[in-house]
């Protein structure tokens, strides 16, 4: 595995013929798998979210101050809380309610939205699961921020049930997103340190820290190519 940099004057008008000759002249002889993007051009970036403001706002603030090179196209939610918080940012908010009964109603509404706009699709403590056929058809990789240190906890309620294992770390992954809840390739991760003076609503509190910084980094990382899937794991140059 590898990841090449280069620069080359008119790539936007000569990427695809690149690639074509890349295909032919070297991969197909060597059995390579390869994908050439573009640098310069920002992805397009979906973010998902429901009530918890951090995650989301943490990416829309560092996306303006520069530190996210990347296009925000939208943020869907399953509620209406965060609408006041996004304008500010200048990308549009969508209300889609989301819920078990009407899983399938919500999620075909998503993929009209999300189909062919954008490159990457970010669950910025989105709670709600997504379904294999939505995950096959949105046409895009999908980053998850989980609130622990996965493998431990998956699921619901990780903080409570890390107070109640007595854990002396706290942390937060960020992983693509597969059909297997919390099992997807892991991107980055982060613990924090606690111990038994800290109380449930303290460590959900040091989590959120680790949960904004863990998700950054995951996004940026993807955003820039840095990330390669190797079956359930990945390379992170």
């Amino acid at each position: 595995m590898q990841r090449t940099i280069f620069h080359l004057p008119g790539l936007s008008a000569a990427i695809d013929a690149l690639q074509c000759d890349f295909a032919d002249n070297v991969a197909s002889p060597f059995g390579m798998d390869f994908h050439l993007s573009e640098a310069a051009k920002p992805k397009r970036v979906a973010i998902l979210a429901s009530k918890e403001d951090h995650c989301l706002l943490d990416l829309l603030w560092r996306n303006r101050r520069g530190e996210l090179d990347l296009s925000v196209v939208m943020v869907i939610a399953n509620h209406p809380d965060l609408a006041d918080q996004v304008r500010p940012f200048g990308v549009p908010f969508i209300h889609v309610p989301a819920r078990k009964e009407i899983r399938g109603e919500a999620e075909q509404r998503m993929l009209d939205l999300l189909r062919g706009n954008v490159d990457l699709v970010v669950l910025a403590r989105y709670m709600q699961i997504v379904t294999p056929d939505f995950i096959d058809e949105v046409g895009c990789p999908l980053i998850n921020i989980h609130h622990s240190f996965l493998p431990a906890f998956i699921g619901a309620a990780p903080y409570r049930r890390a107070k109640e294992r007595g854990v002396k770390l706290v942390g937060a992954t960020a992983h693509y997103v597969t059909e297997d809840l919390d099992e997807g390739p892991i991107i980055e991760q982060d613990v924090v340190r606690v111990d038994h003076r800290h109380r449930v609503d303290d460590l959900v509190r040091l989590g959120a820290d680790v949960e904004r910084a863990v998700l950054s980094r995951a996004v940026q990382w993807h955003c820039e190519d840095r990330v390669i899937r190797y079956g359930n794991q990945t390379v992170c140059f």
